[in-house]
């Protein structure tokens, strides 16, 4: 699995606004500041996470961008399969459209892959942006 750049500012993003707190909204310019990305591509970004209400958005000259939720009940597993759809390795990973394969009955290697995919949804669901803030995630060694 290859996340998408889209995914990984939007982990970025929520991260920064989670360190930000609640007491006033970031600008959209703030945060393409920080991140190196234009504003366009942060606003691309925003809608889908402000959609599944994990942000809320402020109009006018005080306005800008807040978690809508605590950093620590918003997993890094919730921003993938609100950016990409799915966590998984393969298609047939994903229960929308492994009952589309045609293989699915006799695939040798389907199931080494969903057990894969089991097991990074579920380190991934386990990691909240509070642990990221906090510094609490480590890469193995």
């Amino acid at each position: 699995m290859k996340l998408s750049a889209r995914t990984r500012y939007a982990v970025r993003i929520l991260v920064k606004l989670g360190r930000h707190g609640t007491d006033s909204p970031l600008k959209t310019t703030s945060l393409s500041e920080s991140s190196g990305v234009s504003v366009q591509f942060i606003e691309q970004i925003l809608r889908p996470l402000k959609k599944a209400g994990l942000i809320t958005s402020m109009r006018g000259a005080a306005g800008g961008h807040m978690l809508a939720q605590k950093p620590d009940s918003i997993s890094v597993g919730d921003v993938i399969r609100i950016m990409e759809g799915h966590v998984g390795l393969t298609a047939c990973c994903d229960k929308k459209l492994a009952d589309d394969c045609p293989r699915k009955e006799f695939c040798t290697t389907r199931s080494v892959w969903m057990k894969a995919s089991q097991v990074l949804e579920n380190e991934l669901n386990s990691i909240s942006l509070q642990d990221i803030i906090d510094g609490k995630v480590h890469p193995l060694e």
